[in-house]
């Protein structure tokens, strides 16, 4: 009998599904091993916030009803925190349904959006899912070229999108590259600048906050944020917009009903008030990052220094292989084959023991190469 593919829109079947970090249990039992460590999807490896597992049970009663519809309490604390009015704030089920959100509200077919060549895949995805033309930009030295990628803004370009730090490199633009770009950039153009490793990379001196710039008047400006990373609330899918509340009243218009469930709310309102929990996960990070960088640099293995909780390392027997043979020793990493590093693995920073167990079965693998 014939299958009903013919019947979806073109640009769905030709779409590549995103292809999410292999889970703990699953490989736990494909190798029958007692313990994995995942150092694949730039989690937190201390856990969620104290503040928020503690919130949680407090509303489970409540589960017979539906959530906020808008997420109006975590949009007012947001708010508070950021000093905005709520609708200059969105609430996503994670940050990528905020992407392809802002791609449903905004493109057409006849429209462009504008990304770095190495930058976080969703971007070009929700390009790709509307069926416009996605303008990707070669980067310089690993990291977003501004200068090239306005030189390729057009007039049916409706949105640049730019990962800051971006994901998988774990590079930033500094402050005086994206003040000449956003200067550059016609304000009728989307700027969303993805800054969901921000808490990770706000003590370098010279890295922007895209909210400092949108208060300055910049308003086509819409920052990303999200609950997942440092706040260790990755399991609960939160992620949040800033911007104009011309723009992101458009996109919350198609925003789905009850799109961020009762405990994700309560739990992520909760986190937002454990200042300690976020203090001492960047402590820990650039801890641990310390030691692996300096591991690599005394053997000589190239790797892109990162402003995240990840590294992008090269490896001499190839990113996929280097996977498959850390995952039979426990360790899930992430091969970047699929970014356009063939030969690299991106590798989350996790605590003390589980970089020293990485870093143990890694060295003696790249030895035998």
């Amino acid at each position: 009998m014939p299958g009903f593919e013919d019947l979806a829109r073109k640009c769905v079947r030709r779409f590549s599904p995103y292809v999410p970090g292999r889970p703990i249990e699953e490989i736990k039992e494909r190798f029958g091993l007692n313990e994995v460590i995942k150092l694949a999807s730039n989690e937190n490896p201390l856990g969620p916030s104290p503040k928020a597992a503690k919130a949680i049970p407090s509303c489970l009663t409540d589960l017979n009803r539906y959530p906020e519809g808008g997420s109006t309490r975590l949009r007012g604390a947001l708010a508070k925190k950021y000093r905005l009015d709520p609708t200059c704030v969105l609430v996503g089920a994670g940050s990528d349904e905020i992407i392809e959100l802002l791609a449903k509200s905004f493109l057409d077919k006849s429209d462009e959006i504008v990304v770095s060549e190495h930058a976080f895949i969703r971007y070009k995805m929700a390009g790709d899912l509307m069926g416009c033309r996605v303008v990707e930009v070669p980067m310089a030295g690993f990291t977003h070229d501004l200068r090239a990628m306005r030189a390729r803004v057009t007039k049916t370009t409706k949105i640049i999108f730019i990962a800051n730090p971006n994901n998988p490199t774990g590079t930033y633009v500094t402050r005086k590259e994206f003040a000449a770009f956003i200067e550059a950039v016609p304000r009728n153009k989307l700027v969303v600048m993805d800054e969901a490793y921000f808490e990770y990379a706000r003590h370098l001196n010279d890295y922007p906050d895209g909210l400092e710039f949108w208060r300055k008047g910049h308003r086509n400006i819409v920052v990303l944020r999200t609950f997942s990373k440092i706040f260790g609330l990755a399991g609960l899918r939160v992620g949040y917009a800033l911007g104009d509340a011309s723009v992101l009243g458009q996109v919350d218009r198609i925003r789905p009903p009850f799109n961020v469930t009762i405990p994700a709310q309560v739990a992520c309102e909760a986190a937002l008030g454990d200042s300690r929990h976020v203090k001492r996960a960047a402590e820990s990070n650039r801890t641990n990052m310390a030691w692996l960088c300096s591991q690599l640099d005394k053997h000589g293995i190239e790797y892109v220094p990162s402003a995240t909780n990840f590294v992008l390392i090269k490896t001499a027997i190839g990113g996929v292989p280097m996977f498959n043979a850390l995952l039979a020793k426990g360790v899930i990493v992430r091969p970047m084959a699929e970014y356009g590093f063939p030969s690299h693995v991106r590798v989350t920073v996790g605590t003390k023991r589980e970089m020293n167990i990485f870093w143990k079965n890694f060295r003696a693998l790249e030895r035998r190469s």
